[in-house]
């Protein structure tokens, strides 16, 4: 060995040495620019009225995520909540279909809730904060849902602010779940909520032993929710889908996201002719199951008639209440013998799986994508919000610039 080489190696093994003594890296921060000292929050103040406010950014602790949002698609509840405050949250930073990148991290958080690693510049969606609940787990068997857990855009406001994905960033704590999502596109990324419940709800109806690839499967209602709803079915390869709504356009894109039939309600007049109509849809036959997917309760007490005796039936379509709904335990229930479901909301496996379920639709060429078919910039939040009351379109989303 001569001296230049023997000096190279002394200096190896110095680099080497020092490593071993490195202090704990800090909390990881964006290569991509610098972090401004405030964000833009739409911060519901009133009903029917957004502000939006300017709030500094605060330090991020080694268990927390500072997100840069890039989207969020405005939910149902988001639209209920701006009009009636059913939950009694004013003032309140809503928005829970959100994405965003990852611009700082905490030196504890390496990986996201399925073990996938985590890091700066990442794309990300979160799930529900589970407030160190142990019987909710990744791969819960017993298929707890998450309905008691909290979500961010719903949380009541604090001095952090930055609770709810209608902003330019949202702090992302100790506790929740956070996934890895960098290999969908934002539009993908911002369907993944609503896709969940729809996957979910699936689940449950296989749970009744009913639901198979030959199935006739009629899904009563066609919003996001139901256009979802068939297009689960659809990458699962149940073809014989009889869509029903009373909105044409709806109904059209129904056919586009994979029901091969539709049944417009408001051609018809009473119930009785209605299953007639779903029933001529299948060829002469009932279905076989049924999935209700509006907060209508009329729409609930008729859709019984729709299916076969020995048929099931997954109800979804109730988030909040929305009313009693009045059948006939004998005829509807029982003298059939249906098996019912209901379902509400996910869990984290469903959340998880609804990632392969957006890969899968693309492959097989469901427009999903036409899905979203207004975008707005924060500032205009409430012209999103008053767009979805008013029904113009089917899922609206804020999308930062």
């Amino acid at each position: 060995m001569n001296l230049e080489s023997a000096r190279i190696e002394e200096i190896v093994k110095q680099v080497i040495a020092n490593m071993g003594n490195a202090p704990a890296p800090a909390a990881k921060a964006s290569a991509g620019g610098a972090i401004p000292k405030t964000s833009r929050v739409a911060m519901l103040t009133k009903l029917e009225n957004f502000d939006v406010k300017e709030y500094p950014i605060p330090e991020i602790g080694d268990d927390d995520i500072l997100v840069k949002v890039e989207g969020c698609g405005v939910c149902g509840t988001d639209a209920h909540e701006f009009k009636r405050d059913p939950f009694g949250l004013i003032p309140v930073a809503l928005g829970h279909e959100g994405t965003g990148e990852i611009v700082k991290i905490g030196k504890n958080v390496t990986k996201d809730s399925a073990g996938k690693p985590l890091a700066v510049g990442d794309k990300v969606v979160t799930c529900m904060i589970f407030k160190d609940n142990p019987d909710i787990t990744m791969f819960d068997l017993n298929k707890q849902n998450v309905g008691g857990a909290d979500v961010y855009g719903l949380l009541p406001d604090d001095d952090i602010h930055l609770n709810g994905w209608f902003a330019d960033y949202i702090v992302v704590r100790k506790g929740s779940s956070v996934f890895n999502v960098s290999d969908l596109d934002l539009d993908s990324r911002i369907l993944i909520e609503p896709c969940a419940v729809l996957i979910h709800a699936v689940e449950r109806a296989k749970t009744t032993g009913i639901l198979r690839f030959n199935s006739r499967v009629v899904v009563q209602g066609c919003g996001p929710i139901g256009l979802i709803c068939i297009a689960v079915l659809r990458t699962m390869g149940i073809e014989n889908i009889v869509a029903v709504d009373g909105n044409e356009q709806r109904l059209a894109f129904a056919k586009e996201m994979g029901a091969n039939a539709s049944v417009n309600f408001k051609n018809i007049q009473g119930v009785e002719a209605l299953a007639e109509a779903v029933k001529g849809a299948f060829g002469g036959y009932l279905a076989d199951f049924a999935f209700q997917c509006t907060g209508s309760p009329v729409a609930h007490a008729n859709i019984y008639k729709f299916i076969r005796n020995g048929g099931g039936l997954c109800e979804l379509g109730f988030f909040i209440n929305g009313g009693d709904a009045t059948i006939n335990p004998h005829f509807d229930i029982c003298s059939k013998e249906i098996t019912t479901v209901g379902s509400w909301v996910y869990t984290l496996r469903d959340y998880a799986t609804t990632f392969d379920f957006l890969k899968r639709a693309k492959a097989i060429g469901l427009p999903m994508e036409k899905l979203i078919t207004h975008k707005f910039e924060l500032a205009d939040i409430n012209k999103a919000l008053q767009t979805n009351l008013s029904m113009e379109g089917l899922k609206i989303a804020i999308v930062n610039k």
